[in-house]
């Protein structure tokens, strides 16, 4: 039977050691701009936690009667469109790089779920607005849980999807994406795929 205190021991070292979040040195390969999309996307969500804590400490509405939470809210705004614009391309990116091989699956798992998390918090900030076009939304997305069996899920309720906007779903996405983070930086980038010319046998030639 493994020592589970042994073996937390050693992942807690693993985890928290220098060599893991501060390397000295990175493959050639992951010094392309491909690669630096994980860290966009990881800048982006640190930008849009920062100016969403700060809106929500103001209040929900501050944004529509002060200037200084206007540009707060501007820039929660935009931050949102740039995590979501370079999480896809970081997507892209490992899909077709094969970012599971190696052992990362559970890299690879944890960054989906992060996207699939992503859209509901996305989508409840849209609807604590307060505006015609957030109570609209509200109530046709209401409808359409309805006609999929979860109408307990109430999305007309601006206190419930406060909560959920703020605390329980940017909370989740935090964890993953932590968890998510920290998997890349114990296992690493994955490479390329190998050259399939470079392993062709040698003297072999094309008909």
């Amino acid at each position: 039977m493994a020592n589970w205190t042994l073996t937390s021991k050693r992942m807690a070292e693993q985890v928290l050691s220098a060599d893991t979040w501060l390397p000295s040195e990175m493959p050639e390969y992951a010094q392309g701009f491909m690669y630096m999309l994980g860290s966009l996307t990881a800048s982006s969500f640190v930008a849009l936690i920062i100016s969403g804590i700060i809106l929500a400490a103001n209040g929900p509405d501050t944004w529509s009667y002060n200037g200084a939470m206007r540009f707060v809210a501007a820039t929660h705004f935009w931050s949102v469109q740039a995590f979501f614009f370079f999480m896809m391309l970081h997507l892209w990116r490992v899909f077709f790089s094969g970012a599971w091989r190696g052992g990362r699956g559970m890299t690879w798992l944890l960054g989906a779920i992060s996207f699939l998390i992503a859209i509901p918090t996305a989508f409840t900030g849209f609807l604590i607005n307060g505006d015609l076009y957030s109570q609209w939304n509200a109530v046709q997305a209401k409808d359409g849980l309805n006609a999929l069996g979860l109408g307990w899920v109430n999305l007309t309720n601006g206190g419930q999807m406060f909560g959920m906007h703020v605390v329980v779903l940017p909370l989740t996405l935090t964890l993953l994406i932590g968890a998510h983070i920290t998997r890349v930086r114990i296992k690493s980038v994955v490479p390329p795929y190998p050259d399939v010319k470079s392993q062709s046998p040698e003297g072999a030639t094309k008909s």
